[in-house]
């Protein structure tokens, strides 16, 4: 389970004063959930991914992982604790195979036909990715689906995912919605979190988080939350990127 407790963020503005990002939150995430955490751009969605993370660290509040407060543990500290995080624009690492990055996210020694598994979940023919770099080589596309692939070797109980559809072309994004889907039909032990606006996402979850003006202006079952998103009128604009 994850709980954040009175959670805030703040950075210094232009005027040197500070800007509220995250405002007094609380969220609880049980465990076996894929909740899809969505709302208005700039409303605070990704900075809520890395506080969860630890890319950032909160000004106020805290967050319990499975009991434990990881509020101020570092990103590596909460890897070891059992958390994923997948970036909404992936980094590239020189000098590194393909194979090599899926056998470190295993964490043990894992055979090339194990690494060429994983590749085959995301949708890229082994034979042409298992001894690439992971560079600039790559397309956003590849990257986004090879970095899913370390997730899913990772095997965490919690995996977050920060937009996973920026950047990829529409192949890519249909195979994404077959990957997720895979994922909670077969991960009963684990939970997604997936930051997103896009509809298709949006509908394969188990519950829906409503960010805005950095705080929690809805949850509940997609079956409740969807169709009001759906009728404002506002918030149908957070849909078409990837649909047209």
């Amino acid at each position: 389970m994850l709980q954040l407790e009175n959670l805030s963020y703040q950075v210094p503005d232009a005027s040197d004063s500070q800007r509220e990002i995250i405002k007094n939150l609380n969220l609880t995430i049980d465990d076996h959930r894929f909740i899809v955490i969505t709302g208005p751009n700039g409303g605070g969605k990704s900075t809520l991914a890395k506080l969860i993370m630890g890319i950032e660290q909160p000004t106020e509040g805290r967050i319990l992982f499975n009991g434990k407060d990881i509020t101020r543990l570092s990103v590596t500290e909460r890897a070891k604790c059992g958390i994923s995080f997948a970036f909404q624009q992936p980094v590239r690492f020189k000098g590194i195979k393909v194979k090599d990055l899926i056998t470190l996210a295993a964490g043990d020694a894992l055979s090339t036909a194990g690494a060429c598994e994983y590749l085959s979940k995301v949708g890229l023919c082994a034979r042409d990715y298992i001894n690439r770099d992971v560079d600039a080589s790559l397309s956003g596309g590849e990257l986004k689906r090879i970095e899913i692939a370390t997730v899913i070797a990772r095997n965490t109980p919690l995996s977050v995912f920060d937009e996973p559809e920026a950047g990829i072309d529409l192949w890519s994004f249909n195979n994404l919605i077959k990957v997720f889907e895979e994922l909670r039909d077969t991960g009963d032990h684990r939970s997604l979190i997936i930051i997103s606006h896009q509809e298709r996402i949006l509908n394969i979850a188990d519950e829906i988080v409503v960010i805005a003006d950095g705080r929690v202006k809805a949850q509940g079952r997609k079956e409740d939350i969807l169709p009001e998103l759906l009728q404002d009128t506002g918030s149908c604009r957070f849909y078409q990127e990837v649909q047209e």
